[in-house]
């Protein structure tokens, strides 16, 4: 008996082709599902007809194994493969060629030695390329940089080209020039010359000395037993209120210990501050006392004694307008209470150094004694809050990053500041 095997999309069609070649004398023995239909592919099935060798019309042509003797295509394929390796074989032979050209590509570890090859060679060669394209594009960019307009600052010595990349960027950034200057003047004397041979070495080291000189007061909650007040000075517009709003959120419940705080407005001039303020001291169910006249200071802050913190709105003012800058001081010499009151000048960070500068100094008659920066996101030169905190050695508290109450409020810290100076805000490093 022969075995014969037919397929079709559907076994009817299988069937039907079998009743074409050898008509209905074969028997069918089998039917198998070869491949499932899927998505955009039709169904494979196989039909398995057995019959007497004598029974096969003359007419079917088709060439036929035992099936215990078919294999699979994939099969078939390996033994062509093979035979075409062997030829290449033979020829290399008759050639004297000793490796068989085909091996590496036929073989069981076919690809496996070139691919390893690869990864021993190419990682070492990808290395040396992106060095030479790395000390290219540095040599690209001290070029760039020989056409500064600040290439020859008045210094005691000249600024190598790859110093002037960091150089331009920290004026750009708003910094004061003689700040500016002493600091180039301070990094060409101690940076060590091996450091000097690209300018990626020279911003890291310029990074370094620059956090070294940003004063900075790291936030400290109250010792046990005592509190703290915190009273917010600044112009107006700076933001004060939803900065002490913020403060008082992070007090409340953003840290570890979960801290009483009260609320003292002293910004009666502004109808809008103080109904501002009730709403927040509502909203986290704060203590909040208004003050109108001076003597009224110290009986508000006797008021809120059970609060671990106490934190005061005041007016805001122009840093021209003596006046008002003099009722905040009243309230201030007022306290007769045994609280010491630790007082922040609150300033955006878009205005010139020479803004700030005039701001803090008109208000230093109330004690400055930490600075607090907001609208940071508002502005793309910093060099204006370094050269402050520089030139006044009052150390920065704390950044106002944007809007929200409370998330936008950072802890001031060197690294936050110096990345910003150099390479801009960028919110998620806040």
């Amino acid at each position: 008996m022969k075995i014969l095997t037919f397929t079709g999309k559907t076994p009817s069609e299988a069937l039907k082709k079998a009743k074409m070649e050898i008509g209905d004398e074969g028997m069918l023995i089998e039917t198998k599902e070869i491949q499932k239909k899927a998505l955009g592919r039709d169904g494979l099935y196989e039909i398995v007809i057995g019959i007497d060798e004598d029974m096969i019309p003359a007419t079917y042509q088709k060439a036929t194994k035992p099936l215990s003797k078919q294999q699979p295509i994939k099969d078939k394929s390996q033994d062509v493969l093979y035979d075409i390796s062997n030829a290449a074989r033979q020829i290399s032979e008759i050639s004297k060629v000793v490796d068989d050209p085909l091996e590496k590509y036929m073989g069981p570890t076919a690809g496996l030695q070139e691919r390893s090859l690869q990864a021993a060679v190419e990682p070492t060669e990808l290395k040396e390329i992106k060095s030479e394209i790395n000390k290219l594009t540095d040599k690209v960019k001290i070029i760039q940089n020989m056409f500064w307009d600040e290439k020859a600052p008045d210094l005691e010595r000249q600024i190598p080209p790859e110093f002037a990349e960091i150089y331009r960027l920290a004026s750009q950034s708003g910094m004061n020039k003689e700040h500016l200057d002493m600091l180039m003047q301070i990094t060409l004397e101690h940076m060590p010359l091996k450091m000097r041979e690209n300018s990626s070495t020279v911003k890291r080291y310029f990074q370094t000395i620059l956090r070294k000189m940003v004063p900075i007061r790291r936030e400290t909650p109250p010792a046990m037993g005592t509190k703290k007040v915190i009273m917010l000075v600044g112009p107006t517009g700076v933001g004060k209120t939803t900065s002490i709003a913020k403060l008082a959120a992070r007090y409340s419940f953003l840290m570890e210990k979960k801290y009483k705080v009260g609320l003292v407005v002293l910004d009666t001039y502004r109808i809008g501050a103080v109904e501002q303020l009730m709403q927040y001291a509502r909203m986290m169910k704060l203590g909040i006392e208004t003050v109108v006249d001076p003597p009224e200071f110290s009986h508000a802050l006797d008021s809120l004694k059970y609060c671990d913190y106490i934190l005061i709105d005041t007016m805001g003012s122009s840093p021209y307008d003596k006046n008002k800058i003099e009722k905040i001081y009243e309230c201030l010499n007022a306290n007769t209470t045994e609280y010491h009151v630790d007082v922040v000048l609150v300033m955006p960070s878009s205005i010139k150094y020479e803004d700030l500068k005039v701001t803090y100094e008109n208000f230093s008659s109330l004690g400055i004694d930490t600075l607090m920066f907001t609208k940071l996101d508002e502005t793309m030169g910093f060099g204006n809050i370094f050269s402050l905190a520089y030139e006044t050695k009052k150390p920065i508290s704390y950044f106002s990053v944007g809007q929200e109450v409370p998330e936008d409020l950072v802890t001031a810290s060197s690294d936050f500041l110096v990345e910003c100076l150099l390479h801009g805000f960028n919110r998620s490093k806040a």
